[in-house]
């Protein structure tokens, strides 16, 4: 590549980048666990509150609060305390979390959603502010695991279950055991796709660290992170880890693998990312615009070539009418 192209290349991934950390900071990481959003009307701001409020005490398994010491659970009543709080200014909080737990079993069995069902989830007590909850549940699922409520019967309010990507068993790597990874996969494709589709592993681990992710420790959600990120998603094609060339000490970086092209986009990721910070994919331009020509390159490739003999032969052509029947 000619030298003044590679400085052209080098200049508009810095202005992407630039752009990213001014729209998608890092500090604005995705909250893994957060079952709030903003309230209509309320100032909007490009951060998101931290990692594992509302949802950790909902998806811990039942035996993790029993195995702590009492020495652990004098401690966490202590910190717990900012959080009770919190739950007397915001009641709904407690019920979206139970609502997001529900609709997770529900995924995972791959079963239609039923509102009256929600209701009993619920209670009668926040029966009128169900549409709000509902809300901020649907929210949450999205944020979290990659999934998305849609309503697929509007007389008898039935909702489905649809996964963004198309992971095994359901985005959970483990036949059924764990949560969904949809989420942590979606984001750190988005990570790479703002670092000019190519992220040093560093990056990577900067970024989920603020998300309080830490290779080594394991994650209430995701289980051992480097593992699930180095390994798994790599074993599934839908992240490629390589060496980068000549580093000494040797460095490693992640691309988009296969199976990410082949499965999701970056109009579609960059939308994931935009809806997690409340604003538009447009409001990143450059990153926008290689979204849309990733769509037009798409597009083209789905249509057969015309001067392609081969291509048009595949097509079926409709037969000719004959002659219209004389009237009777």
């Amino acid at each position: 590549m000619p030298h003044t192209q590679k400085s052209n290349l080098c200049v508009r991934e810095k202005r992407q980048q630039k752009q990213a950390k001014e729209k998608f900071p890092s500090s604005s990481a995705p909250p893994f666990g957060c079952t709030t959003q903003r309230k209509p009307g309320a100032k909007s701001r490009s951060t998101l509150q931290g990692p594992q409020r509302a949802l950790s005490t909902r998806t811990t398994s039942p035996g993790a609060s029993r195995a702590k010491s009492k020495g652990k659970k004098r401690r966490s009543s202590s910190q717990d305390q900012p959080s009770t709080k919190r739950s007397r200014r915001d009641p709904l909080t407690e019920k979206v979390g139970t609502l997001v737990q529900f609709l997770v079993q529900k995924y995972k069995m791959k079963k239609l959603v039923m509102k009256k069902d929600m209701l009993k989830i619920v209670n009668k007590k926040y029966k009128k502010r169900f549409l709000e909850i509902l809300r901020r549940a649907s929210f949450s699922m999205e944020v979290v695991f990659g999934i998305a409520l849609k309503e697929i019967d509007s007389i008898k309010h039935s909702y489905a279950l649809v996964s963004k990507m198309d992971l095994p068993n359901n985005g959970r790597l483990n036949c059924g055991r764990g949560l969904p990874k949809t989420g942590l996969l979606m984001i750190l494709l988005g990570v790479i796709f703002m670092k000019g589709n190519c992220a040093s592993e560093e990056k990577i681990w900067e970024f989920l660290n603020k998300m309080k992710i830490f290779a080594g420790k394991r994650h209430f959600m995701f289980g051992e992170p480097r593992k699930l990120i180095t390994q798994d998603f790599v074993k599934l094609k839908y992240l490629e880890y390589r060496q980068v060339p000549n580093s000494d000490p040797p460095s490693y970086e992640f691309l988009w693998g296969p199976r990410a092209h082949a499965e999701t986009s970056k109009m579609k990721i960059l939308e994931f990312l935009a809806k997690i910070n409340d604003t538009v994919p447009s409001a990143l331009p450059s990153l926008y615009e290689e979204a849309l020509r990733d769509e037009e390159e798409r597009a083209r490739a789905t249509v057969p070539d015309r001067a392609d003999p081969t291509a048009m032969a595949s097509v079926v052509r409709a037969p000719v009418p004959g002659p219209a029947a004389p009237p009777r």
